[in-house]
């Protein structure tokens, strides 16, 4: 598990999940390796958020940038025909595996950093949420699982045998999970501009025979609104021994779950560059070169395309 305080707070970084909307955390984390900025002793994330967390990690910068604004927007994810024939909305296992194949994860540097990676996923038995510390032996299951939106896609991938969906949908954003750990001071990057309380689901009768095979999993979606604002409620009235720092996108962010514009997405990452940035000002002292690369991109994204 991760670390316990011993001298002082432990501190961690978590990343909310959103699909495309991940593009701003892409953002975010694109600032703090640009910055060399990692003074965490955990991370956790769920689906996109682990995707991108794991990029952060590996210090590939820019590799969550292409990964979303090129395999993401291919037909071979979303594909909305192949979902009315009975397939999958948003294919995440092709996804994951030839985004893995094309584009260079250093997986070697990974494992070698002293950050751990725990990457939440959500029992479909029991609709209770399961984190794993990331490895060689579970990398390609466990982001596969967490990624897995139920309905968007037509199966439950297995880890340890077990069969798994989306990460978010147990544990949204696992900041309490991380106080619970130790952590002491938490960083959340949020996939939804501060404000945003999320509303219950419409016609929740209407869900109930998708899920006659998943009783568990249908009641984590009926209460899933009240525990994600719950979480809301924890980062911004965290206890009294805590720091929550939250880096959200602006209001209007352009970026919705299934956005595939790329001019929108080119926007949500600038934001996100924009928004790490600003934290680093408040929070460490630039270093000049990072501080021109950030720069750069934040004007650039097309330097990151090739």
């Amino acid at each position: 598990m991760p670390p316990s305080p011993e001298h002082g707070s432990t501190s961690a970084l978590v990343v909310e999940g959103g699909a495309m909307r991940g593009i701003f955390a892409a953002g975010v984390l694109d600032a703090f390796m640009a910055q060399d900025y990692n003074p965490f002793d955990f991370t956790v994330g769920v689906s996109a958020g682990a995707t991108n967390l794991v990029g952060y990690l590996a210090g590939d910068y820019g590799r969550s940038y292409r990964v979303i604004t090129d395999h993401a927007c291919r037909p071979d994810f979303i594909n909305w025909k192949r979902f009315l024939r009975g397939g999958h909305l948003c294919d995440v296992h092709w996804l994951w595996h030839q985004s893995f194949n094309d584009v260079r994860l250093n997986f070697d540097r990974y494992l070698q950093q002293q950050v751990p990676l725990w990457v939440g996923t959500t029992l479909v038995r029991s609709g209770e949420p399961r984190y794993y510390r990331i490895d060689e032996r579970n990398l390609h299951d466990v982001f596969t699982a967490s990624c897995s939106l139920p309905v968007a896609y037509r199966a439950f991938p297995e880890v340890e045998g077990e069969p798994m969906t989306d990460g978010g949908m147990a544990d949204s954003i696992p900041v309490k999970w991380a106080y619970e750990q130790g952590a002491r001071d938490i960083t959340v990057v949020l996939s939804k501009p501060l404000g945003f309380r999320k509303k219950p689901a419409r016609f929740p009768a209407l869900m109930r025979p998708l899920f006659r095979q998943q009783p568990a999993l249908y009641d984590v979606i009926l209460k899933r609104a009240e525990d994600y604002n719950r979480t809301l409620d924890f980062m911004t009235s965290p206890p009294d021994d805590c720091r929550v720092n939250i880096i959200a996108p602006p209001p209007g962010f352009p970026v919705s779950r299934l956005t595939t514009q790329i001019t929108k997405l080119d926007q949500g990452y600038r934001q996100g560059i924009s928004a790490g940035n600003t934290h680093l000002e408040q929070t460490a002292t630039p270093v000049p070169a990072a501080k021109e690369r950030i720069e750069a991109h934040a004007t650039e994204p097309d330097a990151l395309a090739g």
